[in-house]
């Protein structure tokens, strides 16, 4: 009766927050879906694209960081929902607006309300699933990011060929506010809510005498956090900058239509929808094999082969797309890209979750965390001003550039002590 209780209750807990991380963050970029339609009633420049843009990433970020450290303080389901609400309502506001400070200070709400999603799926994910499952089905949830990013793009450019872009907000924020009202029915913070056994009581005995020395000064001063968060920042960055402004690059610069530009996001969606699946099962089948070690960590193999596609993928996408380029060619590019840069992303909060003393997991994703959506603000304002000034070309050129050097530290560093607090003596 037990383990039918758990797959009745993982079910219905798994599919709620998958479908509403879906709308969470196909409601994040619903902007730059209709991006194109929007700038045909309203005049904006680089630089207004870019304070939206940024506005939203900064309040994501610092959304993101306090979520993450409260998420182990106050109920997860009330966590989600209440940000799944209000980032459905926001939307609805930013139909019925014109100007662009308006768009700018919603958007900022938009991106407060934004981070209250993905800290409360990770706790309800360890509480709800064993340890050894965890990076699969983080990995899982993920792709609710690729599903929104691949369908979301060819959905706002066929419905904006009949509907205004201000239909297209109103609807998709409404499904907001009636998903959050179903998720806080539906999702459940841990087993012993609904009468049954929580399943990491045995596993936090176990490892109680491994991390109860650590201190937050401890886990703070640890490289290898630094590494991870700095790493994350990176390619957070780079990801972003390919899924808000490729589309822009390919019809402004590249002289390609509004569907390619439509269509190479969705390829990019779902190369990363296929590139998150296949990082958490391999690096899960490499944690099986040779285990966590103080020092390396066996899932960093996986991630420095990815992070070095990224770099070539990005090269090939410069370099060679061209106004007569094969749209078959520029979609595995973005395929590929979105294979390679989703993968790490996935498999960054894994890492920064495992690595971290049990009594500060949340902190030290929280920390990464932030750092990602640093990168996701620099990607923002900083990089389209670049593009005004320079070229879509020269800005893209820099995110290459800064992948590439991170991909060479990253693997330089590969054999870092990756066990960040306090590591107990053998004898202890």
């Amino acid at each position: 009766m037990a383990a039918a209780a758990y797959r009745y209750y993982r079910a219905s807990i798994f599919a709620a927050m998958f479908l509403g991380y879906t709308l969470y963050y196909f409601n994040r970029k619903t902007f730059s879906f209709v991006m194109p339609s929007l700038m045909q009633e309203i005049p904006l420049d680089k630089d207004d694209l870019g304070l939206i843009t940024s506005s939203q990433s900064l309040a994501y970020a610092l959304s993101k960081f306090i979520s993450g450290v409260l998420s182990d303080q106050v109920s997860a389901r009330c966590l989600f929902s209440l940000g799944l609400f209000t980032v459905g309502a926001i939307n609805v506001v930013f139909s019925w607006s014109s100007s662009v400070a308006v768009f700018s200070a919603l958007w900022f709400i938009n991106g407060l309300g934004q981070g209250l999603g993905w800290p409360p799926c990770g706790r309800v994910l360890r509480k709800w699933f064993q340890p050894s499952q965890f990076g699969t089905w983080w990995s899982i949830l993920s792709c609710s990011m690729n599903l929104a990013g691949s369908v979301g793009p060819v959905v706002a450019t066929v419905l904006a060929q009949s509907y205004s872009w201000r239909s297209i907000l109103w609807a998709s924020g409404m499904s907001c506010v009636l998903l959050s009202c179903v998720c806080l029915l539906l999702i459940k913070n841990q087993p012993q809510d609904v009468g049954l056994p929580n399943l990491e009581v045995s596993v936090q005995k176990s490892k109680a005498g491994a991390s109860s020395h650590s201190t937050l000064s401890e886990l703070l001063l640890s490289p290898y956090l630094w590494l991870l968060s700095l790493s994350y920042l990176v390619v957070f960055g780079v990801k972003t900058v390919c899924t808000d402004w490729g589309q822009l690059f390919l019809i402004q610069d590249k002289g390609q239509s509004a569907l390619l530009g439509s269509s190479y996001m969705s390829a990019l969606e779902v190369g990363g929808l296929l590139g998150s699946l296949a990082a958490g099962y391999f690096s899960d089948k490499a944690v099986a094999q040779h285990g966590l070690r103080v020092y390396g960590n066996p899932r960093h193999f996986l991630v420095i082969c990815l992070m070095g596609s990224m770099c070539v993928s990005m090269y090939l996408f410069r370099v060679t797309v061209t106004a007569s380029s094969s749209q078959v060619w520029i979609l595995s590019l973005g395929a590929i890209f979105g294979f390679s840069s989703y993968g790490p992303i996935a498999l960054f909060g894994v890492i920064a979750n495992e690595s971290a003393p049990s009594n500060y997991c949340g902190t030290s994703h929280a920390i990464v965390a932030l750092m990602a959506n640093v990168g996701g603000f620099l990607s923002g304002l900083p990089f389209s001003t670049i593009a005004k000034h320079y070229s879509w070309d020269t800005a893209f050129w820099v995110a290459e550039v800064a992948c590439v050097v991170t991909t060479v530290g990253f693997f330089l560093l590969r054999n870092i002590r990756t066990q960040m607090g306090h590591v107990p003596k053998k004898d202890d």
